[in-house]
């Protein structure tokens, strides 16, 4: 348990080294809502790139992901996860920062931002598995619900006001030269993470897994034999899989073809919606004090792909279509804070220090791989039965992921002072051998 632990809760606002994590977050994820943007528009613009190839262009952003088990046995091995943290942000910089270079020199290719997608995906994926075990030293246990909730907070903003802000820069000085915004926005992440100071553990060394493989095989035993674990992955599996089947690509077909919206009805409903995700990052600790954290987690499970069956459900007039899509898009973004925030801290206080970055990479790869499985199979139904059909099943079978959380000890969980029977288990020692 860490020493923090121990000690009674300050407020986050006065935390110094939060404070500074939390800017460096924020920062960099405005910084990414340009490139979101501004990559389609560089192939497409300058490079009159076909469908197909910035389909690949977005594949190969996540590619990495599935090598995440891997590459977190290896940060388990790490002393210091800052410093990888601090790489991460960097070579993300480096790597962006080359594509305005080769604008000037008239020198960007389709190839060059394949290896950019490539590279800045497995540098997200280096920082994500090195955050873990960070973040679980940065503040107390008893702090994790709310610095989640600011950091979730953070990200969601960006989705409201990220894209319009990059519009404007990607208007005014064109995609390449945009992208230069999100590479110092890393560079000024990668400043503020490395001047926080935390009291990070030992790096995990097992004598008895000298191979990456065996070490990242282990992660995901442990994921499996872990009740708590076990059941947040199977749910955050499945919900991912079935919010993917129906995709925000389907979405806005449905939108479109089926309920007759123009574009700017359809981007104002997703605005909405994003506003809803603000909202569920901000009320989140609130709602687990209030009902618990598992029980604020099922709701979420819920909450965040349900709403998918209003969508399929409007019709009537125009303002009633609208008005459902828009509903539909806030309460789900409602439900996915409340799922995330809450998991992402029950996670936290339940993993051991020596297990974080490799099930963090377990996460992720299972994660992260069955989206893209989830798209397919959306496409496919889709074509066989129908666009309003396709939404219903993603409905349904995303609130199904409520089954995984059922028999587990989450629903029961309360706080996330140490619960009885869910407190972290030793590196080494499977659940079973408590």
């Amino acid at each position: 348990m860490n020493a923090t632990d121990q000690a009674s809760p300050a407020s986050l606002w006065r935390d110094r080294r939060f404070l500074r994590f939390w800017a460096g977050q924020s920062v960099s994820q405005f910084g990414d809502r340009i490139t979101e943007l501004a990559l389609p528009l560089i192939a497409v613009g300058a490079l009159q790139a076909s469908a197909n190839e910035v389909a690949w262009l977005t594949a190969l952003i996540w590619a990495p992901n599935l090598l995440a088990i891997v590459l977190g046995a290896w940060v388990d091995q790490r002393a210091d996860k800052r410093r990888l943290m601090v790489l991460a942000d960097l070579v993300r910089a480096a790597v962006l920062l080359s594509l305005p270079a080769a604008y000037l020199l008239e020198a960007v290719t389709l190839g060059q931002l394949y290896v950019v997608a490539l590279l800045t995906g497995a540098a997200g994926v280096l920082f994500n598995t090195a955050y873990s075990p960070f973040f679980a030293h940065l503040v107390p246990r008893s702090s994790y619900v709310d610095a989640n909730s600011k950091l979730s907070a953070s990200r969601s903003a960006s989705y409201v006001a990220g894209p319009a802000a990059g519009g404007v820069l990607v208007q005014a000085l064109t995609a390449p030269v945009a992208v230069v915004v999100d590479a110092l926005t890393f560079l000024a992440s990668a400043v503020l993470v490395g001047r926080v100071p935390a009291n990070e553990p030992p790096a995990a060394h097992d004598h008895a897994a000298p191979t990456l493989l065996r070490r990242a095989r282990e992660g995901l035993v442990f994921v499996v034999r872990h009740p708590v674990l076990r059941a947040s992955l199977g749910c955050a599996a499945t919900v991912n899989f079935f919010t993917f089947v129906a995709g925000s690509g389907l979405i806005v077909l449905f939108a479109s073809r089926n309920l007759g919206l123009s574009a700017g009805v359809i981007g104002m409903a997703f605005g909405i919606g994003a506003t809803g995700s603000l909202l569920g990052a901000v009320l989140a600790p609130k709602v687990s004090r209030r009902f618990g954290v598992g029980r604020s987690i099922v709701v979420g499970a819920v909450l965040f792909p349900a709403p998918i069956a209003v969508i399929a459900a409007a019709d009537g007039p125009l303002w009633a279509r609208a008005t459902a899509l828009a509903l539909a898009e806030f309460l789900s973004g409602v439900g996915v804070m409340l799922f995330d925030v809450n998991l992402n801290s029950l996670q936290a206080a339940v993993i051991p220090d020596g297990m974080r970055s490799r099930v963090a990479g377990a996460f992720s790869t299972v994660n992260y791989g069955l989206r893209p499985a989830g798209a397919v199979l959306g496409g496919l139904l889709a074509t066989l039965v129908g666009l309003r059909a396709t939404l219903l099943i993603a409905a349904v079978g995303g609130a199904l992921s409520l089954l995984w959380l059922l028999p587990s000890p989450i629903p029961r969980v309360r706080t996330l002072a140490d619960p009885p029977g869910i407190h972290p288990i030793p590196a080494g020692r499977a659940p079973s051998e408590r």
